[in-house]
């Protein structure tokens, strides 16, 4: 069955669905983690649901973008209505929504920094990355190298993929000739032995320093004040590295060096963004001023590619940055940017900022309970509803990621059990050694789902080590 049958709109059992995706589509566009993939057909809250009906507790909410729960009817809809509104209109063109939504991000900015600035769009987390570089670059007179941190990701464009630590995401397409210089990120876990984590945090910042001591050093010319970099993308606690919360002081000393040699600070907020952490921007936490910050995913909720970035006015102004620097057919279109728009003003109505610090505190309770019992946690550590749990060997420390893909593979078997039904448990794995769970649950849902969360995760854990 195709879609030209006549009978498209009829259900298409799973089997037939895997046999036409394994020779038809391309495998380059996702990820299968598991064999065979899952398929889902509806969702709702923090559930996704299979072709049984079998409900899944989504705690990664399509990688922290559907901050706001699956089927939200209030973000719904504003899409249903904007279909009836305005559902399409060329990018050259201006409408309500887009305005507004820029002003509302603009004016919080200038509230949070103290400084002006503009918001400009593009449609996905990736593409907003490379509009920053092209922004860097034209403000600072064409220099294209850039700092990044050991551990970061920033997408897989090719712009993005030469500020991604891994090679992983560049070994198959050749020479990357403007890679960033990787440096390290405190990684409190895995700090070097003897060290608290401060000061580890401090000897990360210390090290960068020690880059402009002398010009021998190869970033720093004192003779003329001037760096070969141009700026230092950071992750304020690292996603897909996995949800690596650094010390508090962290970003404050970074960004004294940085304002001290020039340098622009680019934060990527793509995955900690809107109210994720508790506040809209996760850098909100630290105590420093960005020079541009780059947002996506949850912006729309899933519903909508939209993305962006904030920058200060004296780059992003129409005088160093014109029409047209940068351009996509869909950036800006009013579908996503009224559901942005409603996002931002539903999150400051319902008092995220409130809510998530307390269910975040609940969930990482659970955890820490769920580490006593389970001597394979090594560490739990969060920020908000960005929580993570590293999956071990018996010591504790050493990473297992084979006991972690099976507990992702068991999870979206859907056979645990829950009141005697059958339930399943959706999880991502990030981490640098992949054996870290890093959890996105909805910002929504409730504190009875925390406590099944952690529930099912007591059992998935059990299973797993008896399959091993």
């Amino acid at each position: 069955m195709n879609v030209f049958d006549k009978n498209a709109s009829v259900m298409i059992d799973d089997a037939q669905l895997l046999a036409d995706e394994a020779k038809y589509s391309s495998f380059g566009d996702t990820v299968h983690y598991v064999d065979p993939p899952k398929i889902f057909r509806t969702c709702n809250g923090s559930y996704m649901y299979d072709t049984e009906g079998t409900p899944f507790l989504d705690l990664q909410m399509w990688y922290s973008a559907v901050n706001f729960g699956y089927a939200n009817p209030r973000l719904n809809n504003v899409l249903k209505n904007q279909i009836d509104l305005l559902p399409q209109v060329a990018s050259q063109y201006l409408h309500q929504t887009r305005i507004e939504l820029a002003k509302t991000i603009a004016l919080d900015a200038k509230k949070k920094f103290g400084l002006d600035g503009r918001v400009h769009f593009n449609v996905g987390g990736a593409q907003a990355i490379e509009d920053s570089l092209k922004l860097v670059r034209n403000f600072k007179g064409g220099k294209s190298l850039m700092f990044a941190f050991e551990g970061g990701y920033h997408g897989r464009t090719l712009g993005a993929s030469s500020i991604t630590s891994s090679y992983r995401y560049r070994r198959r397409f050749g020479h990357f000739g403007e890679r960033a210089m990787f440096l390290p990120f405190p990684y409190p876990f895995r700090r070097p032995k003897g060290m608290t984590a401060e000061e580890y945090s401090d000897s990360c910042v210390n090290q960068f320093a020690r880059l402009f001591e002398t010009e021998y050093n190869g970033v720093w010319d004192p003779k003329t004040g001037q760096c070969e970099y141009a700026a230092f993308y950071v992750e304020p606690i690292q996603g897909t590295g996995g949800y690596v919360v650094p010390p508090m002081g962290f970003f404050q000393g970074l960004k004294k060096v940085l304002d001290q040699y020039g340098i622009l600070m680019v934060v990527d907020e793509i995955q900690m963004g809107f109210w994720r952490t508790g506040k809209l921007w996760s850098i909100e936490h630290f105590g420093v001023t960005p020079d541009v910050v780059v947002f996506g995913k949850a912006l729309t909720n899933g519903l909508n590619p939209l993305s962006g970035l904030w920058a200060r006015e004296e780059m992003i102004n129409p005088t160093i940055f014109p029409p047209g620097s940068t351009h996509s057919t869909f950036n800006s279109n009013p579908l996503g940017t009224s559901l942005g728009l409603e996002v931002i003003k539903m999150g400051y109505e319902l008092d995220y900022e409130t809510s998530v610090p307390k269910k975040g505190a609940h969930f990482l309770e659970g955890l820490r309970d769920l580490q006593k019992r389970h001597k394979e946690i090594g560490d739990v550590d969060g920020l908000g509803l960005a929580l993570r749990a590293e999956i071990c060997t018996e010591d504790g420390f050493t990473p297992n990621k084979a006991l972690l893909d099976r507990m992702v593979d068991i999870g979206l078997a859907g056979d645990l059990e829950h009141n005697g039904k059958k339930i399943g448990l959706v999880l991502d794995v990030g981490g640098w050694y992949k054996n870290v769970i890093t959890f996105a649950p909805s910002l929504d849902i409730t504190h009875e789902e925390i406590d099944l969360a952690i529930a099912l995760l007591d059992q998935l854990l059990t299973k797993a080590k008896r399959s091993a």
